[in-house]
């Protein structure tokens, strides 16, 4: 039986990672913020975590996921493997987490610079057409500009956190670089490079007496893009924009690429961007075993090193909180009564899914789900019950860590992002500047800062 986690289900990252990146409203309790029941759920070392606070966090996550009916609310639940209990306690954690990270970052004198704070929310700002427009979306994830600031800064600080944290950590060696490779070889298999000369939308005729003239083998085609290229970053390279596998290329661009033979230059080529005369440079064949690094492009080598380096960093992060939390005075209290998001679990009996086909799920009388043999349900060996497995979570890829346990819900951005774009995929590198995607209109002000 297959759990989702509390976090994935929302944005496919870690429960502090959504306190980091505004996702809910997790920066500091003030007099905005609702009285439910009072009191405090947790204390880390001395520091108080109001219960309300954890309240209106959940709150917010249900209404982001539309579940704000109790009904329906109980059904994801039962369907995911949660309780209201389980819920409370990754929140409290997360926010335990969030607070260790802060004195962490007090110890070591990391603040936040609040012109990088400026200029990061005036960015996101600029997604919108109007104050009006950016307060609604503000308030779509729960927050007001000053919370939505408290919480970039303390991503920010999270950010230059980890970085001091992971500077200790083990560079990848070769060997290392290697078998990760062997993972993704195949995933590789029928890459393209390409180079391509940018022109604007208005410049058609020139576009098209330049693409004559490389047809006639009047022009060579690096020279052609060092000379009418409007993309300057690729120009200076001769056109090069790189593998498609480790770029996000605008969809006209791929399909045009994918046509494409090495050495083929493809014709006009239309996209929000302008006019590209595109060539293939490269194509990737993977060889049948993998033995020598050698086999690879270096740009692979370089990617696939990158991402185990991003991995050792994280998992020296994730070791450093979990001693955090192992050194530090945490006291969590007992969940109260009359919580708004409770929910009787004995009315939600997971329904038998096509996942899990070998027995049927209920709950137990603390309504945490459980799984019942076939048998025991028509009668036959009545009252011998199995534990919920937790297996069928989507694999990450080799060398992708979740995490200490206990620690894996306050993993930062950068590691869950690393594990969410390895799954079932070779590593993202970085793309060109043309002609990849731009920033998407709408953006929500939950999006974190350039890591």
């Amino acid at each position: 039986m297959k759990k989702l986690s509390f976090a994935k289900s929302l944005a496919s990252v870690s429960l502090a990672a959504v306190c980091a990146l505004g996702i809910v409203g997790c920066s500091e309790q003030t007099s905005d913020t609702p009285t439910y029941t009072g009191g405090v759920a947790a204390t880390v070392n001395g520091v108080e975590i109001p219960e309300d606070k954890v309240t209106q966090a959940i709150q917010d996550i249900r209404a982001q996921m539309s579940l704000t009916d109790e009904d329906a609310w109980g059904k994801w639940l039962a369907e995911n493997d949660y309780t209201p209990e389980s819920v409370r306690e990754e929140i409290v954690n997360s926010y335990v987490d969030q607070e260790l990270v802060k004195q962490g970052a007090d110890s070591e004198g990391i603040t936040a610079d609040s012109a990088q704070v400026d200029q990061y929310v005036e960015t996101m700002r600029g997604h919108y057409d109007s104050d009006t427009a950016w307060a609604e979306a503000l308030e779509a994830v729960g927050m007001t500009e000053d919370e939505y600031r408290d919480n970039i800064s303390l991503s920010l600080v999270s950010q230059q956190l980890q970085q001091k944290v992971g500077e200790g950590a083990a560079e990848p060696t070769d060997e290392e670089v290697l078998e990760s490779a062997k993972t993704y070889v195949s995933s590789y298999d029928g890459a393209k490079k390409s180079s391509h000369i940018l022109f604007e939308a208005s410049d058609e005729a020139q576009a098209q007496e330049v693409l004559d003239k490389i047809n006639a083998g009047e022009l060579d085609f690096a020279t052609a893009a060092e000379s009418y290229s409007k993309d300057t970053a690729s120009a200076a390279e001769g056109g090069n924009v790189g593998w498609d596998r480790l770029s996000n290329l605008v969809t006209e661009y791929t399909t045009a690429l994918a046509d494409l033979n090495k050495g083929d230059v493809s014709g006009l080529v239309t996209s929000t961007y302008g006019i590209h005369i595109i060539q293939c440079t490269d194509v990737f064949e993977a060889p049948e075993e993998l033995t020598s690094l050698d086999q690879l492009p270096t740009e692979f080598q370089d990617s696939i090193r990158a991402m185990l380096v991003s991995s050792n960093q994280s998992n020296a992060y994730y070791s450093w909180l979990e001693e955090q939390r192992n050194a530090a005075d945490i006291q969590i209290n007992d969940m109260p009564e009359g919580l708004p998001y409770w929910v009787d679990m004995a009315n939600y009996p997971k329904e038998e899914s096509s996942e899990d086909s070998t027995g049927v799920t209920a709950v137990d009388a603390d309504g945490n789900p459980i799984v019942l043999d076939e048998g025991a349900v028509e009668g036959e060996g009545a009252g011998e019950q199995a534990d919920a497995s937790a297996e069928g979570e989507e694999p990450v890829a080799e060398g992708v860590d979740e995490g200490a346990e206990g620690a894996e819900d306050a993993a930062a951005a950068a590691a869950d992002e690393a594990a969410a774009d390895a799954e079932g995929a070779a590593p993202a590198g970085d793309g060109a500047e043309q002609p990849t995607e731009g920033a998407a209109e709408g953006i929500q002000p939950a999006e974190t800062p350039a890591q």
